[in-house]
């Protein structure tokens, strides 16, 4: 990270050893024993060790209190591996560690981050690959909302925000590139981190699923059509909402007219802003494929026993992301 802050968390395991067992039995099965073991030491032979068991990969849970540590840097105004097209206007942003960053699924959503001066709350954007669990890499603006600068690294608590106030309704930006032939789009606006997104040529026709990547675009390699395209998005906590009216329009942003949950009008898409240029790398970031596929959208609102299996599967998923106890050493 920038800024020459200490980053890497330094991560330590418990050491324990395995516990001999004796076989029951007589008298030549406790000599057999020994003389075994003393045949594996003479030959220097090591215990078979079974592989180490790597926390999964997943946000920070919704409902779950954290502790951990926060330093910060500076993205000199880029985006981040999310792909914003740039910072937040406020500055308030973090970058996860690659366990909690989790290959772009954390993008988009926000954390209560708790420090000696206070809290502040911050918007994930971005990656910091030397992060281990539990460490934020805040802006400067908000770390020096919970700590003074100067002190560099402090300890804190943070939360994942569940149906944070949104500032406005979902934006769709189509990847530089993008063709009736390959699909890539990034959705913003969404307010919690998002499960999936579902892509369909016109009002017909099936929808396709798109595909996140680490980068945070959604993609359909074989394409979805010329377009204009319904696209059904579907967020951590089990909003759907279904944009219309989305168009092959590379490198600029698309207001649609719904909202990811609260007050929603309609389902099309207004027109586009201005171009926006390729969202530049952070300097925390690790170069990723130029390329990505794109997500499908929908303007339905879920049944209330479709928003029941979604949370059910969040919490499945939730539970999932516990780091895992290491293992026993084999020293």
């Amino acid at each position: 990270m920038t800024d020459g802050i200490d980053g890497p968390a330094v991560r330590t395991a418990a050491q324990r050893s395995l516990p001999g067992r004796w076989l029951a039995g007589g008298a030549v099965a406790v000599l057999a024993t020994i003389l075994g073991l003393m045949l594996v030491l003479r030959s220097g032979a090591a215990p078979a060790c079974a592989a180490p068991v790597r926390p999964v990969a997943a946000p920070p849970a919704a409902g779950v209190t954290k502790q951990g540590k926060a330093t910060f840097y500076d993205s000199a105004g880029a985006g981040g591996n999310c792909s914003n097209p740039a910072a937040p206007a406020d500055r308030l942003y973090v970058a996860l560690g690659p366990q909690e960053y989790a290959d772009g699924a954390a993008c988009g959503g926000y954390l209560d981050v708790t420090g000696p001066k206070g809290k502040v709350r911050v918007m994930v954007m971005d990656q910091c690959p030397e992060c281990g669990p539990g460490h934020l890499d805040l802006s400067r603006e908000a770390f020096a909302r919970i700590a003074d600068p100067v002190r560099g690294i402090v300890e804190v608590s943070y939360r994942l925000v569940v149906d944070p106030p949104l500032v406005g309704p979902l934006t769709f930006r189509i990847k530089e590139g993008a063709s009736q032939w390959w699909f890539a789009v990034l959705v913003a606006g969404h307010g919690n981190p998002l499960r999936s997104v579902e892509v369909r040529q016109g009002g017909s026709g099936g929808w396709r699923a798109a595909v996140r990547e680490s980068y945070n675009y959604w993609l359909i390699d074989s394409g979805a059509g010329p377009g204009p395209y319904q696209i059904r998005v579907t967020d951590s906590r089990g909003h759907r909402v279904t944009a219309t009216g989305i168009r092959i329009a590379p490198g600029q942003v698309q207001r649609s007219a719904v909202r990811m949950y609260g007050a929603a009008s309609g389902g099309s898409a207004t027109s586009s802003a201005a171009p926006s240029p390729a969202a530049p790398r952070s300097p925390s970031a690790r170069p990723k494929p130029a390329t990505g596929p794109t997500l499908s959208p929908s303007n339905s609102v879920p049944e209330p026993t479709e928003v029941a299996a979604l949370a059910a599967e969040d919490g499945a998923a939730s539970a999932s992301a516990a780091p895992v106890a290491a293992p026993p050493s084999c020293g």
